[in-house]
């Protein structure tokens, strides 16, 4: 399978069901998502753990480890709490859509479901966590990052940047003040399949940090001495 870049975000899928999980996966990939599958509760949380998502996709009845406590225990962890979370259901009872939305479910679909229905309730999500993967102008300061044109100005000013350093800034504005590790950024931006010694992502900040400054202002990225990097 080819590398997706790795601005695209990365959907989770966990459903112990072959055909709907097969569909599902495919229908995410035909719209540009990195796609994970998981058949079983306790693959889900492994996945999440190693590689965690920008969304997750989770079937309530799953073996072992039910759909409820992947979620309950999702919750539980300071790293994923904020991970969002699909329910889908054959339960269609409004008692059983409170219970998984009061577990921590962010959304909730009852099977039979319509794809295109389940692809929109995933942009919606992500345009809460990841909002330049769906298009959005991001703002911090006088930066501005058009995601659908790659266009990024400073106080109006257009500022000439690679993809690699697009790609940098984009997830350093999407949570500005979050210190990012070399480790983590160089998942987000050059992808978990890629060796890149860390090294490289100094680098490229420093790069990112010139760009930014060419016309002038403040330097807006923050060193953090032996964590890494933020901005502002």
């Amino acid at each position: 399978m080819s590398q997706r870049p790795s601005l695209a975000p990365h959907v989770l899928v966990v459903e112990d069901e072959p055909a709907q999980r097969e569909m599902l996966a495919y229908n995410l990939e035909a719209e540009g998502f990195r796609v994970s599958q998981a058949a079983d509760g306790d693959e889900g949380l492994a996945s999440v753990r190693d590689d965690p998502p920008d969304v997750l996709v989770l079937d309530w009845m799953l073996p072992g480890v039910s759909g409820i406590e992947i979620c309950r225990r999702i919750r539980a962890r300071p790293e994923t709490r904020n991970l969002p979370v699909i329910m889908l259901s054959a339960r269609s009872e409004e008692v059983d859509r409170v219970r998984g939305l009061e577990i921590g479910a962010d959304d909730y679909v009852t099977k039979p479901y319509a794809i295109a229905e389940l692809l929109a309730r995933v942009r919606a999500q992500l345009r809460r966590v990841r909002p330049s993967t769906v298009g959005q102008v991001l703002e911090f300061g006088d930066i501005m990052l058009d995601a659908e044109t790659h266009r990024v100005t400073r106080g109006g000013q257009s500022l000439k940047l690679g993809p690699t350093e697009f790609r940098l800034l984009a997830a350093l504005m999407e949570k500005p003040g979050r210190v990012w590790s070399r480790e983590q950024l160089l998942d987000r931006v050059w992808g978990r399949d890629i060796y890149v010694d860390t090294r490289t992502v100094d680098v490229h900040v420093g790069r990112l940090r010139k760009a930014l400054m060419a016309e002038g202002g403040d330097d807006p990225l923050r060193t953090v001495r032996g964590a890494g990097y933020s901005l502002g």
